[in-house]
């Protein structure tokens, strides 16, 4: 049976992935991976970079994942190579770990005695049961597993302490696992999205930023209002938004959402970082007949709602309202319906007169930008109705818990590996010829030093109660 495992363990598999060759030339490939992900700038930004380049290497790139290095397949192979790596050493190194922890309780290694320091020698008045009984309590006092063998000449005591210290890297090596799994599993499940939503409306779906794809939340996302302050140079101070997220209709949390304070919703997070303002559903409208001899009329006017003409001579509704249309400003669309005949369909714009300057002719060249397509009404866009729209971050990650662990288990294990060590401690108290002996000796797996501090402490104690 032995020689079965030995040659599983000497397998060309099991020395590959327990090989510290591996793991360096992993963390190497990790440190290029992140210094690429770096400095070529990633997802969205990649735009800026990409008319700069030729076809070609931009294909190159895309092929390559190399703008969106942390979602690559091949950096997800690295991630999966260094956990195997991590897992299958911590496998063939643990046995001897376990046992160094379960070994024997040391009562019976009498070579320790040999060539004890002479300060750590000292002669007691008292009987060798009775200086054994004081050392016993105090060991029992300092620490948690003593043990004592009695003897007809001697009585040796054993008391260890840091024992779980010969796992402390393997708890490090354990969190390492955990927190690539919680990435791996944020790579494969979560998502990055964006969404923007306008004062008053309802969202229940998000885009992705990696390709624009729509993700249902599986509930909706209100925005009832959103406030910005600016400083006196007209930067951005502070953007607010007030989400109410509903489930099957109903209210179910009601809460602000700030820059740096995001909040969190059955386990989707949103971010504040963006805003922007749109066209409301709102227009004043002027309009004007030609030859009428009256007053024109001022009109306000909801998208979508049919109103009569002035005269009573047809209906006209707005049926599309813009806060930049082909980015020559607000604009809206008038759809006149005459009491006989086909619709007429056209736009206006709010700021016309200065259009008109830009591109003479523009209006009663084009009918439709025309104001004048439906005579002998000219119809004139007074005022719009502007609103913010909230720009939201939108993540979901369900790793999170998963490194959050780790990172627990890794300060652990640091301070099991760096703080603690395995500590062992020995008394003998021997009588010959009358006179009681007590030495005291020990051992450690790290920190020589620290330990020699101890068991000089531990001397001067036991010689202050014993004499």
């Amino acid at each position: 049976m032995p020689k079965t495992q030995d040659k599983e363990k000497g397998s060309p598999f099991w020395d590959f992935f327990t090989s510290v060759r591996l793991t360096i030339a992993i963390l190497i490939l990790l440190a290029v991976a992140s210094i690429a992900g770096t400095l070529i700038p990633q997802r969205e930004e990649a735009a800026r970079i990409a008319h700069e380049m030729s076809p070609a290497m931009v294909q190159l790139f895309e092929t390559l994942q190399l703008f969106d290095v942390y979602h690559s397949f091949w950096f997800r192979i690295i991630i999966a190579v260094l956990g195997l790596n991590l897992l299958i050493c911590s496998i063939d190194r643990f046995p001897s770990a376990w046992k160094r922890f379960k070994g024997s309780d040391g009562l019976e290694r009498t070579a320790v005695f040999k060539d004890v320091p002479p300060h750590r020698v000292f002669s007691v008045s008292s009987k060798k049961e009775e200086t054994s009984s004081r050392v016993s309590k105090w060991f029992r006092r300092h620490f948690r597993r003593t043990r004592v063998k009695n003897g007809s000449q001697e009585d040796v005591l054993y008391a260890e302490k840091g024992r779980y210290s010969h796992f402390g890297v393997y708890l490090v090596h354990l969190s390492v696992l955990f927190i690539l799994l919680g990435g791996i599993i944020g790579s494969f499940i979560g998502f990055e999205a964006h969404v923007n939503i306008p004062e008053g409306e309802t969202v229940d779906t998000v885009f992705l930023r990696r390709n624009g794809h729509p993700v249902e939340l599986g509930f909706a996302v209100q925005c009832q209002s959103f406030t910005v302050e600016f400083y006196e140079n007209g930067a951005p101070k502070e953007y607010k938004s007030e989400l109410i997220f509903l489930e099957n209709g109903k209210t179910v949390l009601d809460t602000p959402v700030l820059v740096n304070h995001p909040v969190s919703f059955r386990g989707i997070t949103f971010y504040q970082s963006s805003y922007g303002s749109t066209a409301g559903d709102k227009i004043l409208l002027r309009i004007s007949k030609e030859g009428s001899g009256k007053e024109d009329s001022l009109v306000e006017v909801k998208k979508g709602d049919s109103l009569p003409l002035p005269d009573k001579d047809g209906k006209f509704v707005v049926s599309d309202v813009r806060a930049d249309f082909m980015r020559l400003g607000p604009a809206a669309q008038i759809q006149v319906q005459p009491p006989s005949g086909e619709p007429v369909l056209f736009w206006i714009f709010l700021n016309r007169d200065a259009i008109e300057k830009m591109v003479p002719g523009l209006f009663e060249k084009s009918p439709r930008f025309n104001y004048q397509a439906y005579r002998p009404y000219s119809f004139f866009m007074q005022k719009a109705e502007t609103k913010y729209y909230t720009g939201l971050q939108v993540n979901r990650d369900p790793g999170v818990p998963f490194v959050w662990i780790g990172c627990i288990m890794m300060i652990c294990g640091f301070f099991l590996t760096f703080f603690s060590s395995h500590r062992r401690v020995w008394v003998k108290v021997s009588e010959k010829n009358g006179d009681v002996t007590v030495r005291v000796v020990g051992r450690s797996n790290k920190n020589p030093a620290g330990l020699e501090r101890e068991l000089d402490s531990i001397a001067e104690s036991l010689r202050n109660l014993t004499q």
